[in-house]
């Protein structure tokens, strides 16, 4: 058998701005994949012949919402006891080391919590505009799984969130924390984004499906959240408290959203849009 084994140990730094400040690939692949998702919306908004101020105000209700609630979901969720003992960790990219403050950034951002992050604001500027919130929801939709991708490619460059070992004879090696071939699941979740990104696009230019809103956000939560769930037992546990646990954090906080995708599309079918 060829052996296929890949040596990781990619610094996670690009470049040190500063002494105290350096440019990692996580956040600006965070960047890249934010802007992808507006370029993505602002081709569909165009297209429907919605005003681009439009998209703009929205913008930026999801970048506040997906924001923070990604860093509160991962606070609360995975490690609650300590961010509680720290609160001003919670939102503030430092630590407290020997009485002394250093940068690290947000080291700690939870998919799940970012996801209602994101469906909270938008329900708050759907009712502000007076517009409707699952047509707002199923075009930030197909944006998002694209967005979901970059954010796991910003994971690989970490060396970070890695899978299981392997049989030894193939998987990556993350070199920065040990020299055991595993599943590289940050690609097997990039590539998964990826691959919905597509079938969402392509469900989007389906003449019926623009007659029941809602139908499109359904499906991004019953493939996103199927495939983390799938992956997930591939997947290094995060936390310790998650090691006496039948099925991790990650695949609990999964189920309700693939549940909420049913719902919506059996609903949806059923009702068309006025």
């Amino acid at each position: 058998m060829i052996n296929a084994i890949i040596y990781w140990n990619v610094d996670p730094t690009i470049i040190n701005l500063t002494d105290s400040l350096p440019l990692k690939y996580y956040g600006l692949l965070w960047a890249i994949g934010l802007m992808s998702a507006f370029v993505v919306v602002k081709r569909i908004y165009k297209k429907e012949g919605i005003p681009i101020e439009n998209l703009e105000n929205l913008t930026v209700y999801v970048f506040i919402g997906a924001f923070l609630g990604a860093r509160l979901g991962h606070c609360l969720f995975y490690e609650p006891m300590y961010y509680l003992q720290h609160p001003l960790e919670i939102l503030l990219p430092i630590t407290f080391v020997d009485g002394s403050v250093k940068f690290i950034g947000f080291q700690g951002l939870a998919s799940h919590g970012g996801t209602l992050g994101i469906m909270i604001s938008i329900i708050i500027y759907g009712k502000k505009t007076k517009t409707n919130i699952l047509w707002i929801l199923d075009r930030v939709a197909i944006a998002s799984a694209i967005t979901a991708m970059f954010i796991r490619i910003g994971n690989l460059m970490n060396s970070e969130i890695y899978g299981k070992p392997t049989n030894g004879d193939w998987g990556v090696v993350f070199q920065r924390d040990d020299m055991i071939p595993r599943h590289p699941t940050q690609a097997y979740e990039a590539f998964s984004y990826l691959l919905i990104f597509i079938i969402l696009s392509y469900v989007y230019y389906t003449p019926k499906i623009k007659k029941h809103n809602g139908l499109i956000v359904g499906l991004l939560f019953i493939l996103l959240f199927s495939a983390r769930f799938i992956i997930e037992f591939f997947k290094e546990n995060q936390e310790h408290f998650e090691d006496t646990m039948s099925i991790n954090m990650g695949q609990i906080l999964s189920i309700p959203f693939i549940i909420a995708g049913f719902v919506l599309i059996f609903w949806k079918k059923k009702i068309p849009n006025n």
